[in-house]
């Protein structure tokens, strides 16, 4: 299957793509490229592989959750730029 200039004007209006004529001629031949090489791997026998999505296993490392210390007030609020009442003040971003 070979992509023809209105395909390749098709597939840029779905993707909201504004191309020039030369643009959509330079594009036919990487994208007939590409739709060549999926040609190929169909024609693969993959009886027996499962379907994965990730070549290599994928692990999460993530470490224990552990209780702590954590900072008081005081430390947290001791590098705000501005604070009132024990909070963090910051500029109103909500018009009126």
């Amino acid at each position: 299957m070979e992509l023809t200039r209105e395909d390749v004007k098709k597939v840029a209006l779905l993707s909201r793509l504004e191309l020039t004529e030369e643009e959509i001629d330079a594009q036919r031949k990487p994208l007939n490229d590409l739709l060549k090489q999926f040609e190929a791997l169909q024609r693969l026998d993959v009886t027996g592989i499962e379907p994965t999505s990730h070549s290599m296993p994928v692990v999460n490392v993530l470490r224990d959750d552990v209780e702590t210390e954590s900072l008081s007030r005081e430390q947290v609020l001791a590098n705000a730029p501005e604070s009132r009442d024990g909070c963090f003040v910051v500029p109103r971003i909500v018009a009126d």
